[in-house]
C-alpha cells in the first residue's frame, strides 16, 4: 500500500487490493506516477481496517440517544455530534 500527494492538496491512497483495480485506472496511474509524490505504507489485514473501528464506535454511540435518529438529517447531526462525543485519545489507540 503506498499513499499519493498530489500538489500537496489532498490524498490518494492505493490498497493494492487487485479486486479493487481496474485496468484503465492502474494503467493511468503507471503513466502518471512521476506526476505524484509516493509515500510507502505496509499493508495491513482487511479485518484491520480501522475506519470500521471508528464506525462501530459511532453506531454504538449513536444506538444508545433517545429517541433514536428518524430522518437522514436527524442521523446526519447525531453522527457529527457523536463523533464529538468519542475520546481522542480512543482514536490513537489505532
Amino acid at each position: 500500500m503506498y499513499i499519493v500527494h498530489s500538489d500537496g492538496l489532498g490524498q490518494f491512497q492505493l490498497s493494492n487490493a487487485t479486486s479493487h483495480a481496474s485496468i484503465v485506472a492502474t494503467k493511468w496511474l503507471q503513466e502518471h506516477s512521476s506526476d505524484f509524490r509516493h509515500f510507502h505504507c505496509p499493508p495491513k489485514f482487511p479485518n484491520m481496517n480501522i475506519i470500521e473501528d471508528i464506525w462501530d464506535a459511532l453506531i454504538h454511540v449513536v444506538e444508545k440517544r433517545s429517541p433514536p435518529p428518524r430522518t437522514p438529517m436527524d442521523l446526519l447531526t447525531a453522527l457529527q455530534e457523536s463523533w464529538c462525543e468519542i475520546p481522542p485519545g480512543y482514536l490513537k489507540t489505532f
